[in-house]
């Protein structure tokens, strides 16, 4: 059997429990701030859901770590939430990133992600506490348990210092309203182990641009993608080709996006990916919020160079390199 063409009835079986609606190619959206900073976007926000939903997005993460989370107050939190939901129409799921360190502050945001009318929420593991497995388990149960929202969870170690441990993953997964993971590790063997601890009904969606395609072939339903943010198209082509069983049209296409993920990775999540999305889209601001600045001068040319190289064009602006700023408040 060739690899390149693998029959879908050979695929690992399909989710059971709703969640297969969250897979496929999904967008970690950034936040566009206006006043170098100071206050949301909603304008260039909503048309960027736009440009996602009609470019083939699936699913669009609002208020996640692309989206700077940490730096929005609540009551933006739940304007960016409501402005997503109205914008993408139903069209597509609406995720809300939820997850803090703190089980009461994480519950107080999923209600309200529930009550603005998300799809779903994604909650990170508890950064800074590091808790053992236990305190992970009763931390994800409680936010559960206060909640009738699906919820993904959402590890990523190198960014909160904590892992959650298959054995930890299968006790939740038996929480009927927990049905899937963002798994950012770009550990390759983690889809199996997962899968062998929760069941082939938990869905595994990488968090990790640069093994999207073979997280799938691994076991994976998709992808929360950050290129995404500037590649929808070329993203939402991969995960079909995924999802169709054509593994070598999916390495094509991992392939070609490389030199963007890896200009995009140079330097902190999300202030490469917002420069590189103000090219593309000139009225999405490229500041970030402190503490994060905008990228070096030599870290811009490499965006420009990927974006020219991978996607063949730059509306408004091929070949101009950006100015370093320092705008971000």
């Amino acid at each position: 059997m060739s690899l390149s063409r693998l029959d879908r009835a050979e695929l690992p079986d399909a989710v059971s429990n709703g969640a297969d609606r969250f897979g496929g190619s999904l967008t970690a959206l950034v936040t566009p701030f206006a006043d170098g900073g100071r206050r949301l976007d909603e304008r260039a926000f909503a048309g960027l859901v736009e440009w996602q939903v009609a470019e083939g997005t699936e699913g669009l993460v609002v208020a996640g770590t692309t989206g700077e989370a940490p730096t929005l107050t609540a009551t933006e939190h739940d304007r960016l939430l409501r402005v997503a939901i109205e914008a993408a129409a139903g069209r597509v799921p609406v995720i809300a990133g939820t997850g803090t360190n703190c089980t009461r502050s994480s519950i107080e945001r999923t209600r309200a992600a529930q009550a603005a009318g998300a799809d779903a929420a994604l909650v990170v593991t508890p950064y800074y506490n590091k808790p053992m497995q236990e305190g992970l388990y009763r931390h994800f149960a409680a936010i559960a348990g206060s909640v009738d929202l699906p919820l993904l969870l959402y590890t990523v170690p190198c960014r909160t210092g904590v892992d959650i441990a298959p054995d930890t993953l299968g006790r939740l997964a038996a929480i009927p309203n927990i049905v899937g993971i963002k798994d950012a590790t770009g550990d390759l063997a983690r889809p199996t182990a997962t899968a062998r601890a929760t069941g082939a009904g938990f869905l595994q969606l990488s968090g990790h641009d640069a093994t999207a395609a073979a997280f799938n072939l691994a076991g994976g339903r998709g992808c929360i993608s950050v290129v995404s943010n500037v590649a929808p198209r070329l993203c939402a082509d991969l995960q079909r080709a995924c999802r169709d069983g054509d593994f070598r049209a999916a390495a094509a296409l991992q392939a070609r996006l490389a030199p963007l993920i890896s200009a995009l990775e140079r330097e902190t999540n999300p202030a490469t990916v917002k420069l590189a999305l103000s090219f593309l889209r000139p009225d999405v601001s490229p500041d970030p919020r402190l503490p994060l600045v905008a990228p070096v001068s030599g870290t811009a040319t490499a965006v420009v160079e990927a974006l020219e190289a991978v996607l063949g064009r730059m509306p408004g602006g091929s070949g101009r390199e950006p100015e370093p700023t320092s705008r971000a408040a």
